[in-house]
C-alpha cells in the first residue's frame, strides 16, 4: 500500500492554506512552470516578510509591500479595482513626500496616483512590463481636485494627455508651469533613478525651464507617458537581491538624443508579416524565470489571513488619514508605515 508521507501531507496542507490566503490557485503555488502573471496578478495581499525587492524592475517581485492609503491630505489613489497601490516603504514615503512638497511649494494641489505595484509585485495581468519590485510609480498629470473622488470616479475619470492633437508637442493650453515644477521636483530627490516622460514633455522642459537643471539627466523621454509620468527609485540600501538600472547619461539630455525622438525613426510601424507566416504567440514569463526568492514570496502567508479572507477589490473606499495603520473596510497596511 502506497501511503503518503505525513510530512508531505503537512506540506501540501500548508500550501493550500497559503494559496487560500493569497488568492492563488493551490495547484500553481509551487509550480515553477506556472505563468508568473497569473500567480502575482491574483495575489490580494502582500507576503508577511520583511520589506525587500528582488530582481529588476521588469523581472522581479517584492516581499512586505505596504499600501499607500486611498486618500491623504495631498493625494488620492486612482483605479482602486486594480489593487496596484502597493510598494516598497521607500517608494511610498517618497510619493507622500512629493505630494506634500509640491502642494506646499509648487502650486500643485496634490497627486492623483496611478499604478505602483501589486501586493507581491511581479508581472501584471495587463499593462506594465515594469512596476514589478514596488520601486516604480505612475503620477497622473491631472491636478488633484479639491474634493474627494468617489470610487466610481476613480475608475472612470481619464488621465489628460498633455499633447496637442496628434502631434509630438505639448499643448500650451494644457501645460502649465506647475506641471514643470512637479516633474523637476520629483527628479530632484537623490533616491530617484529615472523619471519617464513623453519626448514632447522633455522638449518642453528643455525649451522653457529657467531654474536648476542638475537633475534633468534623470528625466528621460520614452514612448507614451503623456498622460502621466513615471517615477523609478534606486534599490534600497541593503537590498542585495535587487538590481538598479545603469546611471543616466551625463548632461541634461537636451541634445541630439532628444532630437532623435522627433525624427521618423522611433515611430516606424512594425514590419508586416510575410504571407504564410504564422503570427508569433507572445511567450509568458514563468515563475522559474524570476529570482528564486519570488517563489518563496508567492508561497508565503499574507500579512493578515483574516483580512485576506474578506478583502475584495472594489470594496468601499477607506476613509484613511495620511498616516493611518489599518484603514477601515480596505486593504490592511503593515506597520510600521514610513513617514518622511
Amino acid at each position: 500500500m502506497n501511503r503518503m508521507n505525513p510530512y508531505r501531507r503537512l506540506t501540501r496542507a500548508a500550501m493550500l492554506v497559503c494559496a487560500l490566503a493569497t488568492g492563488i490557485p493551490a495547484a500553481n503555488a509551487a509550480d515553477g512552470n506556472a505563468v508568473a502573471k497569473q500567480l502575482f496578478g491574483h495575489a490580494k495581499l502582500p507576503a508577511a516578510i520583511a520589506s525587500e525587492p528582488h530582481g529588476f524592475y521588469s523581472k522581479g517581485c517584492i516581499a512586505g509591500a505596504v499600501a499607500i492609503p486611498v486618500d491623504g491630505p495631498t493625494w488620492q489613489a486612482m483605479r482602486l479595482s486594480r489593487n496596484r497601490r502597493w510598494g516598497h516603504p521607500d517608494m511610498i514615503a517618497l510619493v507622500e513626500r512629493l505630494s506634500r512638497e509640491v502642494a506646499q511649494y509648487d502650486g500643485w494641489p496634490g497627486l492623483l496616483i496611478g499604478d505602483i505595484s501589486q501586493p507581491r509585485g511581479g508581472p501584471m495581468l495587463s499593462g506594465h512590463a515594469s512596476h514589478q519590485m514596488g520601486l516604480d510609480a505612475d503620477i497622473w498629470l491631472n491636478p488633484m481636485p479639491s474634493r474627494k473622488l468617489s470610487y466610481r470616479e476613480r475608475e472612470d475619470t481619464s488621465a489628460v494627455s498633455m499633447l496637442k492633437n496628434d502631434t509630438l508637442y505639448v499643448d500650451p493650453d494644457r501645460w502649465t508651469d506647475a506641471h514643470a515644477r512637479l516633474i523637476v521636483r520629483a527628479a530632484s530627490y537623490p533616491e530617484v533613478e529615472r523619471i519617464f516622460v513623453h519626448p514632447g514633455i522633455k522638449k518642453k522642459l528643455c525649451d522653457t525651464w529657467k531654474g536648476d537643471r542638475s537633475s534633468f539627466g534623470k528625466i528621460r523621454p520614452y514612448w507614451g507617458h503623456h498622460y502621466h509620468f513615471h517615477i523609478r527609485i534606486n534599490c534600497p540600501k541593503g537590498a542585495t537581491d535587487c538590481r538598479s538600472q545603469a546611471p543616466s547619461p551625463s548632461g541634461t539630455g537636451c541634445d541630439k538624443s532628444l532630437a532623435w525622438w522627433f525624427t521618423d525613426e522611433p515611430w516606424k510601424p512594425a514590419k508586416p508579416a510575410k504571407p504564410g507566416d504564422k503570427p508569433k504567440k507572445k511567450r509568458e514569463m514563468r515563475l522559474s524565470e524570476l529570482p528564486a526568492a519570488c517563489a518563496r514570496i508567492i508561497d508565503a502567508p499574507s500579512v493578515s489571513s483574516e483580512a485576506a479572507a474578506t478583502f475584495q477589490p472594489g470594496m468601499a473606499v477607506a476613509r484613511a488619514s495620511a498616516y493611518s495603520v489599518l484603514p477601515a473596510n480596505d486593504v490592511p497596511i503593515p506597520t510600521p508605515r514610513p513617514v518622511n
